[in-house]
């Protein structure tokens, strides 16, 4: 018992530090606890009693509840669950029970961005962070319960297979998504090179769902391009900056392709295309924003909910264009979290407009904290709010001109059409 009093005494310390630090180590609670009933009764308490009630005695923090159903939950799985013939062979460790309970722990909060790595989940997402890996190329994410696409990556399987932003997944591999998580779907959908993963598609305008069959490949994420559109007349061209994810090179790309406009000289018209951009590194997207604000604007600010003060991020202040620049922004149901960030503070401050359709609405910021040295939990811990302090969490940002894509429209755009940067370019030649 004394061992235990001096791990409370631990405890109590933690308690007094961040918010964020605290979530981490009550999962580390948890885990020690199961363990402490697996392996034996080393902290000589029931598995019948409150724990928490114990851990009152030195930490008020803790709300008295009773363990009691986890534990009974627990002994019944041991005795009574009969697995499936195909799953004889699959053991299911106490190491796999404690991640599934803390799993459920996480789950408990309701938010699809809130979720516990782990081990072979914490090392893909340090992949991803890396910029390349082994799947299909698309950014997907929770909307209304259900598994959506946000967008496929340009140039990938994802796209040549023809996968659209809104698409709801419905199976991977015959295996329905129903209560999965963006994580675990992740798990399914990567996988090496040369493989084939099947999902069972619903789409908007379509009467019934659909198969897709993807083939893996390597995945770089790509980044930018430009593009000059010449006019009937002088200065009826536009400048087309189309930016795919805000990577730590994106800044110093967005700055050469601003050189090539300027140096351009024939039009002061500008697009900046972010449809399909699922977002990617706060800083970069502040530092874009920073060539066309003056030094100190706010470009965003994280919500701590008052847990923690409030970070505003600054306009760095570039600032190089003059009133007569004419800009829009092309966003869609695609153009997510980063792209959000930059559309919402170039609109608010009427630097451009925006065109398309409305955006995803991923509007939270989350923080990856190290639970053991092969887990981490990923958690939202403050929410992004433009600079007049509005939200787009769920319901994203609506554009200035509204322009959806049809039907009608698949001839003209498989003809290389494109009406939504169409209606952009006709804004910009009527201010």
């Amino acid at each position: 018992m004394e061992l235990f009093n001096r791990f409370l005494k631990k405890i109590k310390k933690i308690f007094k530090k961040k918010t964020t630090k605290k979530i981490g180590f009550c999962v580390i609670i948890v885990v020690l606890l199961v363990g402490s009933f697996v392996f034996g009764s080393q902290f000589n308490f029931s598995k019948n009693e409150s724990i928490s009630n114990i851990l009152d005695k030195e930490n008020p923090e803790f709300e008295a509840v009773s363990l009691k159903p986890f534990w009974e939950t627990w002994k019944i799985l041991d005795e009574r669950f009969v697995k499936d013939k195909e799953d004889e062979d699959k053991e299911i460790t106490t190491q796999d029970k404690i991640w599934g309970a803390i799993q459920g722990l996480t789950n408990s909060f309701g938010d699809p961005y809130t979720v516990f790595l782990p081990p072979s989940e914490s090392a893909m997402f340090e992949d991803d962070i890396e910029g390349n890996f082994e799947g299909v190329g698309m950014e997907i994410g929770i909307k209304d319960n259900t598994l959506i696409v946000i967008a496929p990556l340009k140039d990938t399987p994802a796209e040549r297979a023809g996968m659209q932003p809104k698409d709801k997944i419905l199976e991977i591999d015959g295996k329905s998504t129903k209560n999965m998580d963006t994580t675990d779907a992740v798990k399914l959908i990567r996988g090496e090179k040369g493989t084939a993963v099947v999902l069972l598609i619903a789409r908007e305008g379509e009467k019934e769902s659909f198969e897709v069959s993807i083939t893996r490949d390597v995945i770089d994420i790509p980044t930018i391009e430009t593009e000059v559109k010449e006019g009937s007349e002088i200065r009826n061209g536009v400048f087309i900056i189309r930016l795919y994810s805000f990577t730590a090179v994106s800044p110093n790309l967005f700055r050469e392709a601003l050189r090539k406009f300027i140096q351009n000289g024939e039009t002061d018209k500008l697009i900046l295309d972010l449809r399909g951009n699922p977002g990617g590194y706060l800083e970069a997207a502040t530092d874009i924003a920073s060539w066309f604000l003056p030094i100190g604007k706010v470009v965003v600010t994280e919500d701590y909910g008052g847990k923690e003060a409030n970070k505003i991020h600054y306009s760095k202040g570039y600032d190089i264009f003059n009133d007569n620049l004419k800009m829009a922004i092309l966003v869609n149901e695609g153009s997510a979290s980063a792209s959000e960030i930059l559309a919402g503070a170039l609109q608010e401050y009427g630097k451009a407009i925006l065109v398309g359709t409305q955006t995803f609405g991923k509007g939270s910021v989350q923080e990856l904290i190290k639970i053991t040295p092969e887990t981490s939990l990923k958690v939202t811990v403050a929410r992004w709010l433009t600079p007049n302090g509005n939200s787009f969490s769920h319901e994203g940002l609506k554009p200035d001109i509204e322009i959806e894509i049809t039907e009608d429209d698949v001839d003209y755009i498989k003809s290389g059409g494109d009406p939504q940067l169409d209606k952009a370019i006709e804004a910009l030649n009527n201010i």
